[in-house]
């Protein structure tokens, strides 16, 4: 197994733990940022390191797409590709392929689709998934699955997760048969991409428990809790994470698919999640919604327009030391595509230091202090 998970300290379910990959150890609880298309988008990789990303994520529907992952493979792997030579994850493409709606056709064998692009038709099965984020090379893989759409009654939920169990098994069983065809094999002798498995069951907590115990027989090196974030309410979502988790082992990592606000992501890892990513810091940034200290901030108020303070006065990040909130508005206003890349920055930032500061907290024993100090934040929202 080339996936190592030693936890250092805990506070309450929280644990801080480091999580040992081919290209990088990675400390956790982690944010993950999103690479959709092999670019957290307007931030250059350079400064993904600055900002301390440990893990970036890439997305092997649109991957597959464009550039197609034979490319990849021939160009040696999206880390090369990309020229990001720390820790990646790709996801199985079940997510994107189930927002297709009309353009998608499910059978037993895998998923018909039609291109978002230029409606090509294509099919992803488990195994084609496998195959193709084996030629991305990421250090951790994700099992295809199907995500159950919200809501749905419980019969359409317990077939979905009947799907996903036997998918789960099938692409299981193609990543160890083809594991070490992975671009980087010769670089990382004796070490192999991560498969991890999925839980589904839409909001039925017997559902989940039942996908959960599954699973963990199957004996995948970590688990994910996928389904979430799909319209559902935040309550609901809270709920399902609380009741999943304590049904996986205490020993591997646990990932939360598509999460979250920054209250939400220091609550998780309160509960004891490992892992998280969200399309969020960086979607909210290009139409000028601001994470800070201080609440949401909107950088398009005309409140700002000659405010010389920085975006947020406790952020140590490299926009917040350099640019005025007068600037950042003025950026957005004009449509200069520098203000995608600074609010994005800003954002990444927050949302990283933010963990950072979780991981802090879970050492010393004081994350239910943070947690209290996140919440109430949170709740003012002054600037929204």
């Amino acid at each position: 197994m080339s996936l190592s998970f030693q936890i250092h300290s805990t506070d309450g379910p929280a644990r801080r733990a480091t999580m040992g990959l081919p290209h990088q150890d990675v400390e956790t609880p982690v944010f993950m940022p999103v690479g959709t298309a092999g670019t957290v988008k307007a931030v250059p990789q350079h400064l993904l390191e600055r900002l301390g990303a440990q893990i970036i994520l890439g997305n092997t529907y649109h991957l597959y797409l464009r550039p197609g992952h034979e490319l990849v493979r021939r160009m040696g792997g999206l880390h090369r590709f990309i020229s990001w030579p720390h820790a990646l994850l790709t996801d199985s493409g079940g997510f994107q392929v189930f927002s297709l709606n009309e353009l998608r056709k499910v059978s037993e064998e895998g998923v018909r689709f039609r291109s978002h692009l230029d409606g090509s038709s294509h099919f992803f099965s488990p195994e084609h998934s496998i195959d193709v984020q084996i030629a991305l090379g990421a250090d951790i893989v994700m099992a295809f699955d199907e995500c159950t759409e919200y809501p749905a009654e419980r019969a359409r939920a317990q077939s979905s997760l009947e799907l996903t169990l036997r998918w789960a098994r099938r692409s299981k069983d193609h990543f160890e048969a083809h594991q070490r065809e992975v671009p980087w094999a010769k670089d990382f002798p004796g070490k192999s991409q991560s498969l991890f498995g999925i839980v589904q069951g839409g909001m039925f907590a017997d559902l989940r428990r039942e996908c959960a115990e599954r699973l963990v027989e199957m004996d995948f090196p970590g688990y994910a809790i996928g389904g979430l974030s799909v319209g559902e309410p935040r309550a609901m979502t809270r709920e399902i994470i609380e009741q999943t988790l304590p049904l996986l082992p205490q020993d591997k990592p646990r990932y939360v698919m598509g999460v979250g606000y920054p209250d939400e992501i220091v609550e998780y890892a309160a509960m004891g999640v490992d892992m998280m990513d969200c399309v969020l810091p960086t979607r909210a940034a290009r139409h000028g919604l601001l994470f800070t200290s201080q609440g949401r901030l909107n950088i398009k108020n005309r409140a700002f327009a000659e405010d010389q303070g920085p975006a947020d006065p406790e952020c140590s990040c490299m926009v917040c030391q350099r640019y005025s909130r007068a600037y950042l508005r003025h950026l957005m206003a004009a449509q200069e595509p520098l203000s995608a890349v600074l609010n994005t920055l800003h954002n990444l930032a927050f949302y990283l230091d933010t963990m950072k500061r979780v991981r802090d907290a879970i050492a010393i024993g004081t994350l239910q202090g943070l947690l209290a100090r996140v919440r109430a934040r949170e709740d003012s929202r002054p600037g929204e």
